[in-house]
């Protein structure tokens, strides 16, 4: 992970940063047949987590916010996983680590917030 991964307040920044750090770090792993296509599933989750944190600051209801943070909270436990499914090399496992550090806390952050709403 690069140094562009700051903690902020601002979840939309930081999940938009997280999502652009995992883009960064597919493109350095081994292009084996299963990290591709766990890679196009790592990047579509890492980036969903953004997408639905911004859709549900849009929402029309309280109903439709806690769908769309749940969702946010799925899809951080899935970038978890896609994550270590990766067969990477030795000098690529601590910027997973790092990864999977952040995915955690997102994923804690999203859970507080729907504990917090319901």
């Amino acid at each position: 992970m690069t140094e562009n991964l700051k903690k902020t307040y601002d979840l939309e920044e930081r999940t938009l940063e997280f999502a652009k750090c995992v883009r960064n770090f597919v493109k350095k792993i081994p292009k084996t047949t299963g990290n591709l296509e766990d890679g196009k599933q790592l990047i579509r989750s890492s980036g969903s987590m953004g997408a639905n944190y911004i859709e549900a600051n849009e929402s029309l209801s309280r109903k439709d916010f806690l769908m769309r943070i749940k969702i946010c909270r799925k899809e951080s436990k899935e970038t978890i996983y896609w994550l270590k499914l990766l067969d990477i090399p030795e000098v690529c496992v601590l910027e997973r680590n790092k990864l999977v550090t952040e995915a955690s806390e997102l994923m804690k952050i999203f859970g507080s917030i729907i504990q917090k709403s319901v």
